[in-house]
């Protein structure tokens, strides 16, 4: 297909758009995550993480269906708008980016403190800046890049999973696999985990830069969430077998305390470097999904119309991705990282509640309605066990989003009457 000067080339197949859905999920959350998620659930961790898995599953299987049937860029915005209305296309889109532009900061952070603690907003910004500017030349580079950190990120991984499981630190009584200190514990857990885990809505948010959507995503995206799901479970597996649940609960830096209490202090600049390459591949990832669902806004004038510009050569939404680049910058300069994957986890799981509702009407036999109804209900379930902050700030700003929208309506309604 030639790109038209409003239309983006399709150049990736299923492994690039695979490499792409693993930059997002195999990146920094698992360097991060699993400590608060620990703290919330103690001997239950595991049970979150199956409980964030399954969702993400239901909302993996959703969004390829519908992906295939929409391969535009945007993602639920689009599938919202199509299957259920304006507003709640709408919605879904507000939530993706202002949830996850919160996400790109606290990734942009994750970089910096890992790379050089004591300047950590100074070394985000300078992050945000360069992966802009990758992203910027077009999404092959964007491609072909992480693919390279996806790669080291997994070789860190492996070689953290190996030393703890070898090690003579390691009990498998840590495990406490049918443990539980609470149902609210495991979901808040697992609403903390499903933060690493929803990287795959960035394989659909490029529907319109793949070749063969209609084979390529329902492919790409339960083959990403399935080796990501794989990789968690083996790294969760590991450090728990040698740090026990309190222990990884109050740990800091999880994975590098792991590999220490395992008795290999010299491998934790390597896991220090692996979660910085990690969180640069999520922030890459991140910048590239928001643009596109930015892109797909402006289109429809939910956003300033100059962001739907494309890119005469690098055919990218340029203009979005600048101005994306710029918010996320003044973000990282700011915000702190914590309450930033709260917010974002809000924003994230109201998204892919919209695209659930979505798959619900494709079919009406009830055996096809069984996974988007599951999908559904359970994100509504975790977004409010996050932590009350997240909810009351997440809430917010939806309500804003929708007021906004009904201010707009008003507008153009009295502007067509005049």
């Amino acid at each position: 297909m030639t790109a038209s000067a409003s239309g983006l080339r399709r150049t990736l197949g299923v492994g690039d758009a695979v490499v792409v859905g693993l930059g997002a999920m195999v990146g920094a959350g698992i360097f991060a995550a699993l400590a608060p998620a620990a703290h919330a659930a103690g001997s239950g961790l595991l049970l979150g993480l199956a409980v964030a898995a399954l969702v993400a599953y239901c909302n993996a299987m959703s969004s390829a269906r519908l992906a295939a049937l929409y391969p535009a860029s945007g993602g639920t915005y689009v599938y919202g708008r199509e299957r259920l209305g304006e507003f709640w296309g709408y919605l879904a889109g507000w939530s993706f980016v202002v949830g996850k532009t919160a996400s790109c900061a606290a990734m942009a952070l994750t970089v910096g403190t890992y790379v050089w603690p004591g300047q950590a907003h100074a070394v985000a910004v300078s992050a945000v800046v360069a992966l802009t500017a990758v992203n910027y030349g077009g999404v092959q580079k964007s491609a072909w890049l992480t693919r390279v950190i996806v790669a080291v990120v997994l070789a860190v991984l492996a070689a953290v999973v190996v030393v703890c499981l070898v090690s003579g630190e390691a009990d498998a009584g840590r495990l406490d696999i049918g443990a539980s200190d609470g149902a609210g514990g495991v979901l808040q857990a697992a609403g903390l985990l499903f933060f690493a885990f929803a990287g795959y809505a960035r394989i659909a948010t490029l529907g319109e830069e793949v070749r063969d959507p209609a084979r390529t995503i329902p492919r790409a995206i339960p083959l990403a969430l399935g080796i990501a799901l794989v990789v968690y479970a083996g790294v969760a597996v590991a450090v728990l077998s040698v740090l026990g649940s309190e222990s990884l609960g109050d740990a800091t830096a999880p994975l590098a305390d792991a590999v220490r209490a395992a008795g290999m202090p010299w491998l934790v600049p390597v896991v220090r470097i692996g979660a910085a390459v990690a969180a640069l591949g999520s922030l890459l990832a991140l910048i590239l999904g928001v643009s596109r669902t930015t892109l797909a806004m402006a289109r429809d004038r939910h956003l300033p119309g100059a962001l739907a510009a494309v890119h005469p050569r690098f055919q990218v939404p340029h203009r979005a991705e600048l101005a994306v680049g710029a918010v996320v910058a003044a973000l990282a300069a700011t915000v702190d990282v914590r309450g930033a994957i709260g917010f974002s986890s809000f924003g994230v799981l109201a998204y892919y509640a919209v695209a659930n509702a979505s798959a619900w009407t494709l079919d009406s036999a009830p055996t096809a309605r069984v996974v988007p109804v599951v999908g559904l209900v359970g994100c509504a379930v975790l977004a409010f066990s996050l932590p009350g902050v997240s909810v009351v700030v997440g809430a917010g700003v939806l309500v804003v989003g929708a007021v906004a929208y009904g201010v707009r309506r008003v507008v153009r309604a009295r502007a067509g009457r005049a």
